[in-house]
């Protein structure tokens, strides 16, 4: 059944794959005895490789791979097609991981074949290495550490919450209707960061809901992502050629992204009013680079412009929405949690004192009082980390602390959501919503390093904003938690989707009721 329905929404595959399947099913019979097992490791069929296991389970591929990699004792050889290309090691071992992303970091850089993978990022911080790279990373820095941005914060994030997701939340809780906080707070993100970045609030969340493209492309690029790293790049350059399949929706996703963004950057720097912003701050480094000749990009100022911003609003769009999702997700289905978040943020708020108890807006010092909740949404990242997987791929020879032995340019697939789902890793109750397991001895927040809990990515590449996601996300998930009772719309389903992203496949559905 599973397989029907993806030859159902991608026939470019039947062509490609089960055609070629099929014709040598028989002689896979006849060589090798087709056997009932409970083990999940693929088998490794004679010219098809192990693709037949990862088609058949693609609609839950993360879950398929942690499977796997349990298994396997956290890293797998996977073997492809023989006329593809496409032999990979997966792993979610951390020694592996602090490997790769900080020990031996120079090792392996994004390389050519990521930036072929995900070249509708051009030259942004995803996508590049060395100079470049510690140019986008300098400058972002920079404005995050301005002693006038956690000010900025609070006023965009609380402007925000008042005009667009409050009004919102109480429409449809006075209405009785159902509403999709995925898409709530896909569209809080996106007009918050396009605030950020581009000094534009196109004013997606509101009543009306409107549709914007830009907003939604992301969608459909991320799912696009994906398949890419599950193809051989001659059939998904081919699918791109022939503008079919996920590829079509990448190339529509792509042209929503340069019409909604291009007209938003300034000409030049003299149309640049505000010196304290992003675009103008990326500008200047930008074009210092190129003026003292230390750069060899051939990428002109509007298109880096166009790159920067698109991968920062990647970045502040689905990585905070999709946290958020998978929280409330979380806590409705462990409703002692809510009771534990409400308390928290009566006391360290101040809010019992009140008479009525009622809410009131609090700063970025206030928000770090939230442990539980800081707590909660760690168990979040760590069991729905928003980064799916990562691609690297050595410039050496090199040998992995799990003793694999990898070639230059060997594809190696790091699945940070397996991680989070580790028993070696987190123990027993790996799987359980746990925010405890985040509150040290002595009641502060406790931390864990980044080749464990890898959802600001890990090493010199962690996530420079990884404290302003939490100052936010503290905030909107407490103004909710206490304003609204939420219960999930019974009969609707909740997985991951299959995409580089780990969004809701069918959003999150609920219902909202005021509290008294």
């Amino acid at each position: 059944m599973a397989i029907l329905l993806f030859i159902e929404y991608h026939p470019e595959f039947f062509f490609i794959f089960f055609i070629p399947f099929f014709l040598y099913l028989f002689r896979c019979i006849i060589s090798r005895r087709w056997k009932k097992s409970s083990s999940s490791e693929p088998t490794n069929w004679p010219l098809v490789g192990m693709l037949p296991a990862v088609v058949q389970n693609l609609h839950r591929i993360h879950d398929y791979a942690t499977a796997v990699l349990t298994e396997c004792g956290g890293t797998f050889e996977f073997k492809g097609p023989w006329f593809c290309h496409v032999d990979m090691v997966v792993t979610s071992d951390p020694a592996n991981i602090h490997h790769i992303f900080s020990r031996n970091f120079s090792n392996y850089p994004k390389g050519p074949e990521f930036r072929k993978m995900f070249e509708i990022l051009g030259d942004g911080i995803f996508n590049v290495d060395f100079e470049l790279w510690e140019l986008h990373r300098r400058t972002t820095l920079s404005m995050l550490t301005h002693p006038e941005f956690p000010a900025f914060l609070e006023v965009n994030v609380w402007h925000k919450v008042q005009t667009g997701l409050l009004p919102v939340l109480d429409y449809f809780a006075e209405n009785g209707n159902c509403v999709d906080l995925q898409d709530v707070f896909q569209r809080l993100t996106f007009d918050g960061i396009c605030k950020l970045v581009l000094d534009y609030d196109p004013c997606s969340l509101c009543v009306d809901m409107p549709l914007i493209p830009c907003e939604k492309a992301f969608n459909d690029a991320i799912e696009a992502l994906l398949y890419r790293h599950v193809l051989p790049e001659t059939i998904w350059k081919l699918l791109k050629w022939l503008q079919i399949g996920t590829e079509r929706k990448l190339l529509e996703a792509w042209k929503a992204f340069d019409e909604f963004i291009y007209p938003l950057i300034p000409n030049s720097s003299k149309d640049e009013t505000d010196e304290y912003s992003m675009m103008a701050s990326f500008r200047k480094a930008y074009e210092e680079k190129i003026s003292n000749g230390s750069s060899t990009t051939t990428t002109t100022t509007r298109d880096f412009l166009r790159d920067t911003a698109l991968s920062l609003m990647l970045a502040g769009r689905d990585t905070t929405s999709t946290c958020l999702t998978w929280l409330f997700w979380l806590i409705a289905t462990n409703p002692s949690t809510e009771t534990k978040i409400l308390e928290e943020i009566e006391t360290e708020l101040n809010l019992h004192r009140q008479e009525d108890k009622k809410w009131r807006l609090f700063n970025v010092e206030e928000s770090r009082k939230l442990i539980y909740l800081h707590g909660a949404l760690c168990e979040s990242l760590r069991l729905f980390p928003p980064v799916a997987l990562e691609h690297k791929a050595p410039i050496k020879t090199d040998i992995l602390p799990s003793g694999n032995q990898l070639k230059p340019n060997t594809k190696v697939i790091v699945s940070f959501y397996s991680v989070g789902r580790t028993e070696s890793v987190w123990g027993k109750d790996c799987l359980e919503f746990k925010p405890e397991r985040w509150i040290s001895a002595s009641g502060g927040t406790k931390r864990e390093p980044s080749y464990k809990f890898p959802a600001f990515n890990v090493g010199p590449r962690t996530c420079v904003g990884k404290e302003m996601a939490f100052v936010q996300m503290k905030m909107v998930a407490a103004t909710i938690i206490y304003r609204y009772k939420i219960e999930l719309v019974e009969g609707h389903i909740v997985a991951p989707r299959d995409s580089i992203i780990l969004q809701a496949r069918n959003g999150l559905m609920v219902k909202l009721s005021k509290r008294n």
